[in-house]
């Protein structure tokens, strides 16, 4: 059981969640977050925003029941919390890009925090959030509104960029891979749907060129080449 520190509304449909609760997990993971008792029916699998030493701190978008749920918590509220669960962001050096779409913005600013002078891409649809919360943890922080973030991604300029957003921006980084042909790493993190966060739905299975893949247990995390969206 967790309890909610602070629920900062920064849109209609986007919210900052921090609870107080055991503060374990790396960039890239996510937990199964429920705020209800019999309905809806599953938990939510929310990324990690940031571990701060109160506790842990959760960046997600209203887009059904479970998450409008999030959203009307309250200061003392509790909350269940399940995880870590997913294998996170891998180790890497060198230059590092971080390249987020919308809510799949959520998991980077941990990211940037972890990744020494790791530059960062923000793409918003609309007004952006979060903007100098960036800026104190990123030497280079790029923000588009309205346009395509992956303009100004120059993937030879890195050595691995990291990417999470919605699938049509995913697809258009698989093809800017394989327009580009560098020896850039390019890892995409998923939004799936997910059930159970544990691999035994299999409600976020996806196909991988070596076979369906769970998001939750084999991901969300994957290399952008091996996985296929349809």
């Amino acid at each position: 059981m967790a309890k909610v520190i602070s629920n900062v509304h920064l849109n209609e449909q986007v919210g900052l969640l921090e609870v107080e609760c055991d503060r374990t997990g790396k960039p890239g993971q996510f937990y199964m977050l429920r705020a209800w008792d019999t309905f809806p029916l599953l938990p939510r699998p929310i990324s990690i925003f940031d571990i701060t030493d109160r506790g842990i701190r959760f960046l997600y978008q209203v887009v059904g029941e479970g998450t409008l749920r999030l959203y009307q918590l309250r200061v003392g509220d509790n909350l269940t919390l399940e995880g870590p669960f997913g294998n996170g962001f891998p180790e890497l050096n060198g230059k590092i890009a971080l390249v987020g779409g919308g809510i799949g913005i959520a998991p980077f600013y941990y990211a940037a925090k972890s990744y020494e002078n790791a530059d960062v891409y923000l793409g918003f649809s609309d007004k952006p959030y979060l903007v100098d919360e960036f800026r104190q943890v990123s030497p280079s922080v790029t923000v588009d509104v309205g346009g395509t973030i992956l303009d100004y991604v120059r993937f030879e300029d890195y050595d691995h960029v990291i990417a999470c957003g919605p699938q049509g921006m995913l697809k258009a980084i698989q093809a800017k891979q394989a327009a580009e042909q560098t020896g850039t790493n390019i890892y995409v993190s998923l939004e799936n749907k997910m059930a159970c966060g544990v691999g035994a739905c299999l409600a976020c299975s996806i196909k991988h060129k070596s076979g369906r893949k769970k998001s939750c247990t084999d991901g969300p995390v994957f290399r952008a080449e091996e996985v296929s969206f349809i």
